[in-house]
């Protein structure tokens, strides 16, 4: 992209923007109303008339419900998607919504509409208007919450969700520049208002930006950040694979119980940290009922293991010297082996009393 911020998005810049997707049958587009999913829509059209043939865009409005402008801004929406001869869809999230985790819960609803839409229109991808702020924004959130290198990694421009590919073309493209474009085709846009609530910390975080941008820390080098951490998440990721296979092949003969997963305790110890973690996690959530498991207790689970196999008796066989839950997996360390399982069901309250009568 442009090294300018506030310049307009060029019609050449806006092809590869798309490139990547020019095979797909068909695309649903995400669009609220808002400048970057407006922006999202009138650079998709454009690209897409440039092409002799090029994928259908269906265009989707997602009322949460939540606002009564929402009915409005996705009237608008429809109306600006005509004119640019795409067809639109709204959407609503019905039902009661939460008191707790009302932005959570309203995205996983949003991306669960989404993807029904997309399989409706025949679609391969979701196309949603993620930009750089936003990355920059996903990274600081992440952070603040204790996140470990995969979380902090942020969003990435392609992800698979309930069988469709949630794609984020605009991830390295500013805000600014989003309007820009706008701006210069006269295009209008809405303003959701919750955006600026801090009640949410999203918008919290975002009134922060300009002071950390003072000191370095602007959505360009954030986002920066993130990709680099993505780089080197995606290469202790093969360390993990690695290790895994190093260790199947150490595996003395000693198979696990059926839907399990087993590991020599000391080839175990003697592996880097961060790839210790990823194989308990990846265990864990492969076979635990409760999951994912989070990291901070995955991580104390390991200091416990650590403990537990420097200790006097752990290379003994008989009984376990270490036995713990999480996540819904049942983690034991016995004759020399690490072994995780799937952890009983845990019995409801008064399901003795229920059956005996009493």
């Amino acid at each position: 992209m442009s090294d300018d911020d506030d310049s307009p998005i060029s019609a050449r810049e806006a092809r590869r923007l798309f490139a990547g997707l020019r095979d797909a049958p068909a695309l649903v587009l995400a669009v609220s109303g808002g400048p970057d999913s407006v922006a999202l829509m009138w650079l998709a059209a454009r690209w897409q008339r440039s092409l002799a043939r090029g994928p259908q865009l269906t265009v989707v409005t997602i009322d949460h419900g939540l606002r009564p402008e929402a009915a409005r801004e996705a009237r608008e929406v429809k109306r600006l998607a005509a004119a640019l001869g795409l067809p639109h869809r709204t959407l609503r999230w019905r039902g009661e919504k939460p008191k707790a985790g009302l932005p959570a819960a309203a995205r996983e609803a949003r991306y669960r509409l989404l993807a029904k839409a997309a399989r409706a229109a025949g679609a391969s991808h979701v196309l949603t208007a993620h930009t750089r702020d936003d990355q920059a924004e996903t990274l600081l959130m992440r952070l603040f919450r204790g996140s470990g290198l995969a979380g902090l990694s942020a969003m990435t421009p392609f992800i698979e969700r309930d069988g469709i590919v949630l794609a984020r073309p605009l991830l390295d493209v500013p805000k600014s520049q989003l309007i820009a474009t706008l701006r210069r085709a006269r295009i209008g846009f809405a303003e959701d208002p919750t955006n600026r609530d801090t009640a949410f910390t999203r918008p919290r975080l975002r009134a922060l930006l300009p002071l950390l941008a003072a000191e370095g820390g602007d959505a360009r080098n954030l986002a920066r950040l993130a990709a680099r951490l993505a780089r080197a998440n995606a290469a202790v990721e093969v360390l993990a694979d690695g290790a895994e296979r190093f260790l199947r092949l150490r595996d003395r003969g000693d198979a696990p119980q059926a839907g399990a997963r087993s590991f020599e305790a000391s080839t175990f110890a003697a592996l880097p940290e961060e790839v210790r973690l990823r194989l308990l996690l990846r265990a864990i959530n492969a076979l635990g009922h409760e999951g994912p498991a989070e990291l901070g207790k995955v991580e104390t689970l390991m200091s416990v293991l650590d403990r537990a196999i420097a200790g006097p008796g752990a290379a003994a066989n008989g009984r376990p010297v270490l036995k713990q839950t999480l996540a819904g997996a049942l983690i034991s360390l016995a004759g020399g082996r690490i072994q995780i399982a799937p952890a009983p069901a845990r019995r409801r309250k008064g399901s003795e009393r229920e059956k005996s009568g009493s």
